[in-house]
């Protein structure tokens, strides 16, 4: 934990922070499954004694309630009712929301409807001066392709970066192996090694990485509204961390994440590289803990719809589908709308914050018919 917190505490541009935190991965899940202190800081520190919530209702319909007051709802930890003190609309608080785009083998279809939708939804939801947004690509490795910017120029730019070769190609062309260095990225190389390799024929989806860097590196030590938006097709198979590490870091950070499932289902054979090398696909590239070979079977694929669900249910973010009756454009007005239309309340625990620990939050409104949107729970403080 102490070469974590010194890792953190270095002078290092943004992009050497990222490779030092990859690297320093799996230490932390040993840490967590010994049950010792986690090497994250908790949301909520011993000196701070409101707990936010932000939250979106919903009717049966699934038309957003507006117009509800802080009498409307019945607040819940652990299962005992707690007082909200703390009551608004949220649409006048900076928003801080990260772009994470999964640019693997089995997305590269999808990637020019992805950014000229992610183009249109940061021109619509990005209020000048007040709000920033970062975007972030994953395949085998994890790059910051922009950090946090109220620039919409250095935004665009960015998502253009999406339109090189390299992202969704069958070559090689951002590197020559797990190990290359070409410039630029402080992507995974040889986990959180020397550079990057975009795309290519080498596979992998570190989806999990990019939730907990984006959460932990990102977000973590900012004010405002904080949320990620994930495209991808849920599938994780080189992660360092664990899907449950992944949320918790999203959880610590108070950041919710919207999940938009894109899955390409004429892709051939779901692959991860060129055509003649899908999913099933021979060789193999050893991922992380939460991974492992590309070249396991079908029956051993992780079910992608059911690991976004989870994501954006634990944090109180949203999950959508991308269909022919629902296009990115469509679930990105949605998700923008959210934003517009979120609740904050606040309340000071009944216990101590130094007990620490995860507590559990349910948060409902008294008029039948409507559903609340919101996190599942908050880490107390533990002293750090």
């Amino acid at each position: 934990m102490d070469e974590l917190q010194s890792a953190v505490a270095l002078r290092l541009s943004r992009r050497q922070m990222v490779r030092a935190a990859l690297a320093t991965l799996p230490a932390i899940g040993v840490l967590r499954s010994q049950e010792q202190a986690p090497a994250q800081q908790p949301t909520f520190s011993s000196n701070v004694k409101v707990v936010n919530v932000l939250a979106t209702v919903h009717d049966k319909q699934g038309q957003i309630v507006r117009n509800l007051t802080k009498d409307d709802f019945v607040l819940e930890e652990d299962g005992r009712p707690q007082a909200i003190r703390y009551f608004a609309q949220q649409s006048d608080l900076p928003l801080l929301v990260g772009l994470l785009i999964d640019t693997s083998g089995s997305e590269r279809r999808m990637i020019g409807t992805e950014k000229d939708a992610s183009h249109t939804f940061l021109e619509h939801v990005l209020r000048p001066t007040k709000d920033r947004a970062f975007l972030i690509h994953f395949d085998r490795e994890v790059e910051l392709l922009q950090d946090l910017t109220s620039s919409r120029q250095k935004l665009e730019n960015a998502l253009d970066e999406l339109n090189k070769p390299e992202f969704g190609s069958n070559g090689n062309s951002g590197g020559s192996g797990p190990n290359s260095s070409s410039g630029g990225g402080y992507g995974r190389g040889g986990w959180g090694g020397g550079g990057h390799h975009r795309g290519g024929m080498i596979g992998g989806t570190a989806l999990y990485d990019a939730l907990y860097l984006a959460s932990n590196e990102v977000l973590k030590k900012k004010n405002g509204r904080k949320a990620v938006i994930l495209l991808t097709d849920g599938e994780d198979n080189g992660s360092k961390v664990s899907l449950g590490e992944s949320i918790t870091a999203a959880q610590r950070s108070d950041t919710l994440a919207y999940a938009m499932r894109i899955a390409d289902e004429e892709s051939p054979a779901g692959g991860f590289g060129g055509p003649g090398m899908g999913r099933h696909g021979g060789g193999g590239w050893g991922g992380g803990r939460g991974g492992g070979p590309y070249g396991r079977s079908s029956q051993n694929r992780p079910d992608g719809k059911k690991i976004l669900q989870q994501i954006s249910k634990e944090t109180g973010g949203g999950y959508f589908e991308v269909s022919k009756k629902k296009t990115v454009d469509q679930i990105y007005s949605q998700i923008e709308e959210e934003l517009r239309s979120q609740y904050s309340l606040g309340y000071t625990s009944d216990r101590p914050e130094a007990d620490g620990g995860y507590r559990k939050i349910q948060l409902t409104v008294k008029q039948k018919g409507l559903t609340v949107q919101a996190r599942d729970g908050y880490y107390a403080g533990v002293g750090t």
